[in-house]
C-alpha cells in the first residue's frame, strides 16, 4: 500500500575488547586499507585507526558496518573552521 522512508539521524558506536567495532548510521565507507577507515556517517564524517583492520559487514541499506582488528582511535572529523580546507577535499586533491 504505502511505502515509508525512514531516515535514521543517530548513530550507536559499539567497541567489544578493542578487537571489534560496529556502527549504525552509516551512509558511505568512502575508503579503507589495514590502518584506517574513512566512514561518512549520519552524524559526521568518522576516521577509525588501528592495526590489522578488516571489513565484516557493510550494509548502506540498513547502515550498518562492523570492522575487526586492533582499535587504536576513532575521531569525528569536525566542520572546519573559515578558511580551511575539509579534510576529505585535502584527501582526494
Amino acid at each position: 500500500m504505502n511505502n515509508a522512508i525512514i531516515s535514521n539521524q543517530y548513530g550507536e558506536i559499539k567497541i567489544v575488547d578493542r578487537k571489534k567495532i560496529s556502527l549504525t548510521g552509516i551512509k558511505k565507507l568512502v575508503s579503507f586499507n589495514p590502518e584506517e577507515f574513512l566512514i561518512e556517517s549520519s552524524l559526521g564524517v568518522i576516521l577509525l585507526k588501528g592495526n590489522e583492520l578488516e571489513l565484516i559487514k557493510l550494509d548502506t541499506t540498513d547502515g550498518i558496518l562492523s570492522i575487526k582488528g586492533r582499535i587504536n582511535s576513532l575521531n569525528y572529523m569536525d566542520a572546519n573552521k573559515k578558511g580551511e580546507s575539509s579534510f576529505i577535499s585535502r584527501l582526494f586533491k
